[in-house]
């Protein structure tokens, strides 16, 4: 409302002095949005490289035509990184909402997945590399740990590689904040496996000691599905662990 404005009709209050809306740092505009090509598929929609500002960025799209609680869900992980800010964590750039689609902006993390360089024939990680991004995992998970926010998907595939194969935690749309997590014992399909705690599992199985996987880690892996939450590393621990492992290889 602009100065001098009536505050209603029956009174004479007058508005002296308006408070303008603060935008907030995360809200961006679609026409400074250059986006470039496509890098792959979200749940949501399309995933770009795009130019910001004149830098590299990387574009979430959210389909126009989705309702609004699919719009809120897609958006939730927006709200979950604005409030992080760590080396192993995928940076917000921001959010456009101004027009369909709408998009979410991050860091560009040029190296893509881990699990693609993984099956990359033509890139071999040595061991120590290797042990290296576990513990850049760790400083990433241990980092939202303190935080109380609950990652619930972390997963090759969802590790980012980037300058020096820095390894950067994204993709938290399965994300909550610890007083909203529950076990969805009902819907087992949308939620990892493989490596869940054994409470969160009617059925499945575990790995058997990777090729290559020094005895070291594996002794921290089997740390990780003790029976009693209680007796299981956090991540903090796993992370110094992990440190001093790679000490020892490198």
């Amino acid at each position: 409302m602009s100065t001098q404005t009536q505050v209603r009709k029956a009174s004479n209050a007058m508005i002296r002095n308006p408070i303008s809306k603060v935008k907030d740092e995360h809200d961006l505009r679609h026409e400074d949005i250059l986006l470039d090509t496509k890098l792959g598929q979200g749940h949501f929609g399309d995933v770009h490289k795009a130019t910001f500002k004149n830098k590299p960025v990387a574009v979430k799209t959210c389909k126009a035509t989705v309702d609004t609680a699919t719009r809120r869900k897609f958006l939730s992980e927006a709200y979950i990184l604005k409030n992080y800010n760590h080396p192993n964590i995928v940076k917000l750039i921001g959010v456009a909402t101004d027009r369909h689609p709408i998009y979410i902006v991050m860091e560009l993390v040029q190296g893509g997945d881990l699990l693609k360089l993984l099956r990359d024939d033509s890139k071999t990680l040595s061991v120590p590399e290797r042990i290296k991004m576990s513990e850049d995992a760790a400083s990433g998970m241990a980092y939202l740990e303190g935080k109380s926010c609950i990652h619930r998907d972390l997963a090759a595939r969802n590790c980012l590689v980037g300058t020096k194969n820095i390894l950067k935690i994204s993709d938290f749309g399965m994300s909550r904040e610890e007083e909203e997590y529950q076990i969805d014992s009902n819907n087992m399909r949308q939620i990892p496996i493989k490596w869940m705690a054994p409470e969160a599992m009617n059925y499945g199985y575990r790995m058997n000691q990777p090729p290559e996987c020094p005895d070291a880690v594996w002794e921290w892996i089997q740390a990780c599905w003790r029976k009693e939450p209680e007796d299981r590393p956090n991540f903090s621990e796993i992370k110094t662990a992990m440190k001093k492992i790679h000490k020892i290889f490198k």
